[in-house]
């Protein structure tokens, strides 16, 4: 008998409005994320350009950090549904806080050693003299606040593995408001409270993240939304947090992937000059703001496929990726022809007064907007690999398409043919239509609905819960 609290699984009702239930609050959830950016451009940007490029410089690296975290939050989510659409709730519990142990301990890890690697990461990068304090500064305060990060990823993904997205949403839609009032008070200073300048939106920023971690560590705590933890279970269970690392690394791959192969593709629009490399970065951030509705389409399949694949309904778990896969196409389908009629207004929101890069980078969104459909696909695809276990296969996925097929046809039709750096913009659509047709044959073979992870993970989790309560 589930406990009063548990909400209902994912693995009955229509499937549809099961997507677009959960799909929703996840995407408002990752557009509140990238207004934490905004607000830190907003008010570090009235400090001058030295204080924005100390910013933007870090950028790159809590990326990839953010990335290797939420690897690992995807495997916590993937163990968390598959066990919930079981109806194993105290198995569930188990699980969400060994994961979160685990994501603890890597916090702590990457936050030592990126403290101290800050100045030679800095130095690595090239980072000039006039900024170097400051960039310094600003990126080992949030390296400071890594173990906040990651415990608010890893409780948005355990959220998310039971069909709780909106308390995740709503917690980040007070933080970023607080966040919003925090910086300029850390930033300039205000009585007791001293001038950080740059470091200060770094010190709001942790500071909300504590706020946000603790909030949710509550809401676990009390029981409410299909988790409840207990602070019995925090001794750590060795075999179960191997496998979850096991599973987490993949992801955690996929994403890293894919956080160095913005760097790569930077490079090479780097050497065709800055009027290229501002239509390349005011471009890019257009068209990631447009996928945003494939990245919650992909993260509910995979929640959706899990619970299925938990319950032994693997036919429902297959219906669910073919919703996916037609709602990301047909919403990315209307998305593209929306950014394509207007680019050009969307460009000038991020740049007036460049009439050269302005015409540019019109030119690169609308090439680039006719292939996101397929970007959709292949993010539904490797949602639902992740939900049925195979990580893997999704990181396999991602490498290929980033590395073996867009850079390769990036520098080739950039370099070697009379594209030149227009080259750069159709790999785009090449490699997007190349990667989501690979993804396409590989889950028509069907391997991916083959899978023993939830029967594995079972036997692991119920020995270690049955021994608990013997302990108890």
């Amino acid at each position: 008998m589930p406990p009063p609290l548990a909400r209902p699984a994912l693995t009955q009702g229509p499937i549809l409005k099961s997507l677009l239930t959960l799909a929703g609050p996840i995407v408002l959830g990752n557009l509140l994320q990238t207004g934490y950016q905004l607000v830190d451009a907003f008010w570090v940007g009235r400090l001058g350009a030295n204080a924005v490029a100390a910013v933007a410089v870090s950028f790159p690296i809590n990326f990839l950090l953010m990335a290797l975290g939420s690897g690992f939050s995807v495997a916590g989510s993937v163990l968390v549904a598959q066990n919930f659409g079981a109806r194993k709730f105290d198995t569930v519990n188990h699980v969400a806080t060994q994961v979160l142990v685990l994501e603890t301990a890597l916090a702590l890890l990457l936050t030592a050693g990126a403290y101290f690697a800050s100045p030679p990461l800095l130095h690595l990068i090239g980072v000039g003299p006039e900024i170097f304090a400051e960039a310094n500064q600003f990126q080992r305060v949030l390296f400071l606040g890594l173990v906040f990060n990651f415990g608010f990823l890893m409780f948005q993904a355990l959220m998310r593995g039971v069909g709780e997205v909106r308390i995740p949403l709503y917690i980040n839609l007070g933080t970023l408001a607080l966040n919003f009032l925090l910086d300029p008070l850390f930033v300039y200073g205000w009585g007791p409270v001293p001038a950080f300048g740059v470091a200060g939106a770094a010190v709001a920023t942790v500071c909300t993240q504590a706020l946000s971690v603790s909030i949710g560590v509550g809401v676990l705590l009390r029981g409410r939304s299909g988790i409840t933890l207990s602070f019995r279970r925090f001794r750590p269970d060795w075999p179960l947090i191997r496998r979850a690392f096991t599973l987490g690394v993949p992801s955690s791959i996929d994403l890293s992937a894919r956080a160095l192969g913005m760097s790569v593709m930077t490079v090479l629009a780097t050497g065709f000059g800055t009027t290229v490399l501002a239509t390349y970065g005011i471009g890019t951030r257009i068209l990631a703001l447009g996928i945003i509705p494939a990245l919650g389409v992909s993260l509910a399949c995979s929640t959706l496929v899990a619970q299925n694949i938990g319950a032994r309904n693997v036919a429902r778990a297959e219906r669910t990726a073919n919703y996916a896969i037609g709602l990301s196409f047909g919403g990315l389908l209307l998305v593209s022809a929306a950014i394509y009629l207007a680019a050009t207004p969307l460009v000038r929101f991020f740049l007036a007064g460049d009439e050269a890069v302005t015409r540019d980078a019109v030119e690169f969104v609308r090439i680039a907007a006719l292939s996101l459909c397929f970007t959709g696909v292949q993010q539904s695809i490797s949602g639902a690999l992740r939900g049925a276990g195979h990580t893997l296969a999704a990181m396999l996925l991602t490498i290929i398409g980033t590395w073996v097929l867009q850079f390769p046809l990036a520098w080739y039709l950039s370099s070697r043919t009379e594209l030149g750096f227009r080259g750069l913009w159709w790999s785009f659509v090449i490699a997007n239509v190349l990667a989501a047709t690979l993804a396409g044959l590989w889950y028509l073979r069907g391997d991916w609905k083959r899978n023993a992870l939830a029967d594995e993970l079972q036997k692991q989790a119920d020995s270690a819960v049955a021994l608990e309560d013997k302990v108890v």
